[in-house]
C-alpha cells in the first residue's frame, strides 16, 4: 500500500511491530463485531491476522502522528460484488478510544482522494451492517449513494444484511469543490 498522509494521520503498511497497538483495539467488544469479526481473544490470534494484512497488502494501518500509535485500519479491497462484477470496496475500523474526533473521516477522505485522483477509479463501494449506525453516519458525510440491502458474508458471523453504497468519481469531485 502506498503511504498516505493527512494533517494528523499516516496511513501506511502494517508491520509486525504494530502488534501491541493492533491487539489493543482488535480485542475490544466495540470494534470487531461492527466489522463482522469477533474480538481477538489473544495476541497470537492478532499476529495471524496482522500477518495476513501484511501478506495481502490491502489494508493501511492508521497511525496517529501525535502518539506514534496505530489506532485503526482502513482497507481497499478488490473483489467481486454480485451484478457489479469486480469492484473496489473500502472498509475500516477504529479504536473506540479515538472515536468522535474526526480521525476516520480524515482517513477516508484521504483514501478517496487516492482512489479517484491517483488510482483513477471511476467508482468506489462501501457498506455497513444494519446495526452499525456509526459507520452509517460516516458514510453519509460523503457523497455515497445507497444502492441496496444485501446479504454479506462476514468473517465470523456468517451472512449479515448490509447496506451497500457506491460513489462515482464525478460525484466525489463535485462534492470536494463545495466542502
Amino acid at each position: 500500500m502506498k503511504r498516505l498522509e493527512t494533517e494528523r494521520l499516516t496511513l501506511r503498511e502494517f508491520r509486525i511491530e504494530d502488534i501491541d497497538d493492533f491487539y489493543d483495539y482488535a480485542k475490544l467488544e466495540t470494534v470487531g463485531p461492527n466489522a463482522g469479526w469477533l474480538p481477538h481473544p489473544n495476541k497470537e490470534h492478532s499476529v495471524k491476522i496482522l500477518e495476513m494484512f501484511i501478506k495481502n497488502d490491502e489494508v493501511w494501518a492508521i497511525e496517529l502522528k501525535s502518539e506514534n500509535k496505530v489506532i485503526g485500519s482502513i482497507g481497499l479491497h478488490h473483489r467481486s460484488l454480485l451484478d457489479y462484477g469486480m469492484i473496489y470496496e473500502v472498509g475500516y475500523v477504529l479504536s473506540t478510544k479515538y472515536e468522535k474526533q474526526g480521525f476516520m473521516s480524515e482517513a477516508l477522505k484521504r483514501v478517496l482522494d487516492f482512489c479517484f485522483d491517483e488510482m483513477g477509479l471511476s467508482k468506489l463501494f462501501v457498506g455497513h451492517f444494519l446495526e452499525n449506525k456509526k459507520s452509517e453516519r460516516l458514510i453519509k458525510k460523503f457523497p455515497f449513494k445507497y444502492l441496496k440491502d444485501m446479504d454479506y458474508e462476514s468473517r465470523d458471523y456468517g451472512l449479515i444484511v448490509s447496506k451497500i453504497y457506491m460513489m462515482k468519481k464525478n460525484e466525489y469531485i463535485n462534492w470536494r469543490k463545495v466542502i
